[in-house]
C-alpha cells in the first residue's frame, strides 16, 4: 500500500486551467492606492468647475476601473479629497487632493455651488447604480462618523451636502445614525451638524417630505442626537428655533403631542373597561400629563376620542343615538374636569361636530349632544353662540349650524333676558 501510494499521480501537461473572472478578481490584490492614482490620471485633465466634464471622465473612467471593489475608496475620494485610514486620517503616503472633491468647493460654503456637485454624484450613481448600496450603506455612514476630524467649514460642507443628497432621494437617512455614536453627541457636534443637514434639505423640501425622510431611515427621535443631559424636548425646540428652523421644532412637539394623545387614549380605554368610574378615569388621564404635557384643546380632543372608543356601538341602529346621549352624560364629568376655558370649550364643540360628521350613526344625534354638554356644564352658553356664529369646521358645518338653531336661540333669548334683570 506505501508502494502505491509514493507514485505519484498522472497529470495533463502543457494544458491551462479555465479560472472565471470574478474568481480572479476575488484574488486579485486589493489596492486602494493604485485605483487612486489611476482615478487622479483621469480627473487631473478636467478644469476646475468643469463639472460636466467631471460627470463625463467619472462614467468614462468606470469602463476600465473597478469602482464596485474600490467604492469606498471612490466615494472617499470623491466626498472629502482622499483615502482615509482606519480612525478618520488621512493616508499619509505622499499623494496630492483630489482633483475633484466637495471640499474643493468655495469657503464659506455656498449651496447653490454644493447642488453641482451633488449632481455629478446622481449622475455616476444613475450610471453606476451597484454603486448606490455601498455609497449609502458603507461608505456616508463611515464618513459620518469621522466628522469632527475635519475642519468646521469642511464639515459644513459635507453636512449641507448630505442634506442635499437626502432631499433629492439619492440616499436615505439611515446613514444619519452614525451621528449618534457617544465621541459626536458630545459638545453639541452631532446636533449642530444635523441642522446643518435639515438647513440644507428645507430648501427644496417640505418639513413633511423631511419627516417622510426621517420615519423611512428609522430616525425615531431626534433626542439621541442630543448629549444625554441635554435631552428635554424644551431644549430641543429652543436649539432649533436659535438655528432659524422654527418649523422643526414645530414639527417635532406635534410629534410628541401624537404620541402623548395616543398614550392617553390607550389608557382611558383600559381604564374604562376595567372602571367607569370618573374619578378613576381623571385620575389615570392627570397621571399620563405627569409625563407628556399637551395643550387643552390636543388634551381634550384625545380624552373625547378616548372615552367615545370605548363604547361599545354594537347597538342596533334605532338605539344608537340614545346611547350616544347616555355615554355622553355619563362621561360628562371627565370632560367637565378638563374643559375649564372658554376656547377649550369651543374646542370640544368643534371636536363633537367633527366626530358626528365622521360618523353618521351620531350625525343626527349632534344637537341633543350638544344640549347635554350643556346642561352638564361641559360647555357655557357663550361657547355655544361664539360657535355657531363664527367658530364651526367646514366638516358639515351648513348641516350643524341649521340643526343647532333652535338650541343657540333659546340660548340667545335667554341671555338677553337676563342682561334685562341686571339693567333693572
Amino acid at each position: 500500500m506505501s508502494q502505491q501510494s509514493a507514485v505519484p499521480k498522472p497529470s495533463l501537461q502543457g494544458v491551462r486551467t479555465k479560472v472565471r473572472k470574478g474568481q480572479v478578481k476575488a484574488q486579485a490584490k486589493h489596492e486602494p492606492a493604485v485605483f487612486r492614482d489611476q482615478l487622479y490620471k483621469h480627473l487631473e485633465t478636467v478644469p476646475e468647475n468643469d463639472f460636466e466634464g467631471f460627470s463625463a471622465k467619472l462614467v468614462q473612467a468606470g469602463g476600465t476601473l473597478e469602482y464596485l471593489k474600490y467604492a469606498d475608496a471612490l466615494f472617499e475620494i470623491l466626498l472629502v479629497g482622499g483615502l482615509i485610514q482606519p480612525g478618520g486620517s488621512y493616508l499619509d503616503d505622499g499623494a496630492p487632493m483630489s482633483p475633484f472633491s466637495i471640499f474643493n468647493a468655495r469657503n464659506p460654503p455656498d449651496l447653490e455651488e454644493l447642488k453641482k456637485y451633488v449632481d455629478v454624484f446622481n449622475k455616476l450613481n444613475r450610471r453606476f447604480k451597484y454603486l448606490q448600496k455601498p455609497f449609502e450603506e458603507q461608505s456616508l455612514p463611515t464618513l459620518l462618523q469621522y466628522i469632527g476630524r475635519w475642519s468646521s467649514e469642511q464639515r459644513d460642507k459635507l453636512a449641507m451636502t448630505l442634506g442635499l443628497l437626502l432631499s433629492q432621494g439619492l440616499v436615505t437617512a439611515a446613514c444619519l445614525q452614525s451621528l449618534t455614536k457617544d465621541h459626536l453627541i458630545k459638545n453639541d457636534q452631532s446636533i449642530n451638524i444635523l441642522a446643518l443637514v435639515f438647513s440644507a434639505y428645507l430648501t427644496d423640501q417640505s418639513i413633511d417630505h423631511l419627516a417622510a425622510t426621517l420615519k423611512r431611515g428609522n430616525i425615531k427621535d431626534l433626542l439621541l442626537f442630543f448629549p444625554p443631559n441635554k435631552r428635554d424636548a424644551k431644549v430641543l425646540d429652543a436649539f432649533f428655533r436659535e438655528k432659524n428652523l422654527p418649523t422643526v421644532a414645530d414639527w417635532y412637539t406635534k410629534k410628541q403631542y401624537a404620541i402623548a394623545k395616543d398614550a392617553i387614549m390607550k389608557e382611558l380605554k383600559e381604564v374604562v373597561e376595567r372602571s367607569d368610574d370618573s374619578e378613576s378615569i381623571i385620575s389615570a388621564i392627570q397621571s399620563k400629563l405627569e409625563e407628556q404635557r399637551l395643550p387643552e384643546a390636543e388634551l381634550i380632543q384625545s380624552i373625547w376620542q378616548g372615552l367615545m372608543a370605548s363604547v361599545d356601538w354594537s347597538a342596533r341602529p334605532d338605539q344608537i343615538e340614545g346611547l350616544a346621549l347616555r355615554e355622553v352624560g355619563k362621561f360628562a364629568p371627565v370632560l367637565v374636569a378638563f374643559c375649564k376655558g372658554p376656547k377649550t370649550q369651543v374646542a370640544l364643540i368643534n371636536i363633537v361636530q367633527v366626530y358626528c360628521y365622521d360618523d353618521t350613526r351620531v350625525m343626527k344625534a349632534f344637537p341633543q349632544i350638544l344640549k347635554v354638554l350643556y346642561n352638564k356644564d361641559c360647555v357655557s352658553d357663550q361657547a355655544i353662540i361664539y360657535w355657531h356664529q363664527k367658530g364651526s369646521k367646514p366638516q358639515g358645518r351648513q348641516h350643524f349650524l341649521k340643526a343647532t338653531e333652535g338650541l343657540v336661540k333659546f340660548l340667545q333669548e335667554q341671555e338677553e333676558s337676563e342682561e334685562d334683570e341686571d339693567e333693572e
